[in-house]
């Protein structure tokens, strides 16, 4: 008999859940949109009944499932108890774990969704069977997670590893953190499409507003994919100065952390990786300190968006909560 499992990864825009083998096999799927104007009692409704389409599709008992595991989009306290910051989605300081764990009464873990990401690779996906590994999810922001012997790195309080947060650039760009020149602020969408407005205000010419339907607000990472593949030169001039920015980063990462591999994912990453990693991988195979001894891999996250689920799951079966 399969112990059964729920992972959940929960976004700004959506939340997506599973349940799951313990072999990792999704056997139902689940998502609706996260609430508009969101408060934590309306997220928890919709987790709940989330958790009870899930069992509805395969008729599982909650007394069948071992434990829920759930991806959060901000910084998780070390005793899985609180939710210290979420700037994305209205959750900071509420007690998530311990409503599920009253309602549900079986065991709920929570970890920061890039940690889960990450966890999930290592279980299933690219980074299956390495231990010392870093991800980097370039996206809406850009996301961090370190394993190191296999254990997720967190820091006193769960809030280690935020990557996008390494300033990069003293005096650069204000960055939604409140620092400037953080890597997120130079290589996220958003600071993406700035870039590009700002080239193509400067008289640069480009089909990226044709494709992105009259507008330059928001620009889809589908849309940079397209744009490279028609030759659009702002679009390559900005993703090939925010590749060599991540490749620089990949440096003081490799330098940091002595990985066997650095995982890159994330929307951007997922729609532009075939044109990025390469001019991130030469810029760490031509960093000098490490020449003699450098085996740091630059890999594509492989789970694309079933990795959080699964990495919530992964938590889930080790945590001695």
């Amino acid at each position: 008999m399969n112990d059964y499992y729920i992972g959940i990864d929960i976004g700004g825009t959506k939340i997506a859940g599973a349940i799951v083998t313990s072999r990792g096999k999704i056997l139902t799927r689940a998502k609706m949109a996260s609430p508009v104007r969101a408060t934590p009692k309306s997220i928890l409704v919709c987790l709940v009944d989330l958790i009870a389409e899930l069992q509805d599709a395969l008729g599982i008992k909650t007394s069948q499932i071992k434990g829920i595991g759930l991806g959060i989009p901000g910084i998780v306290d070390t005793d899985n108890h609180h939710i210290l910051a979420a700037p994305n989605i209205n959750l900071s300081g509420f007690p998530l774990s311990a409503h599920l764990k009253k309602k549900y009464r079986m065991k709920i873990v929570m970890t920061n969704d890039v940690n889960a990401g990450l966890l999930g690779e290592a279980w299933l996906g690219a980074a299956r069977g390495l231990s010392h590994v870093v991800a980097i999810a370039p996206g809406t922001g850009v996301g961090g997670a370190v394993l190191i012997n296999g254990k997720l790195l967190l820091g006193l309080q769960g809030a280690a590893t935020e990557l996008g947060h390494m300033i990069m650039q003293v005096s650069g760009p204000l960055c939604h953190c409140g620092n400037h020149g953080c890597l997120e602020a130079l290589t996220s969408r958003w600071a993406i499409e700035r870039d590009i407005r700002a080239l193509i205000k400067s008289g640069e010419k480009s089909i990226v507003k044709e494709l992105n339907n009259g507008s330059l607000t928001t620009i889809k990472s589908r849309v940079l994919k397209e744009a490279l593949q028609k030759n659009d030169l702002v679009v390559k001039t900005v993703l090939k100065q925010t590749a060599t920015i991540l490749g620089q980063a990949s440096i003081s990462i490799n330098h940091t952390f002595n990985p066997q591999a650095i995982v890159f994912g994330g929307g951007v990453i997922k729609a532009c990786g075939f044109f990025m990693l390469p001019i991130i991988e030469k810029a760490v195979k031509a960093d000098p300190f490490f020449k003699g001894f450098n085996t740091c891999r630059i890999i594509q996250s492989a789970l694309g968006d079933d990795a959080v689920i699964l990495g919530a799951v992964a938590l889930v079966k080790t945590s001695a909560l």
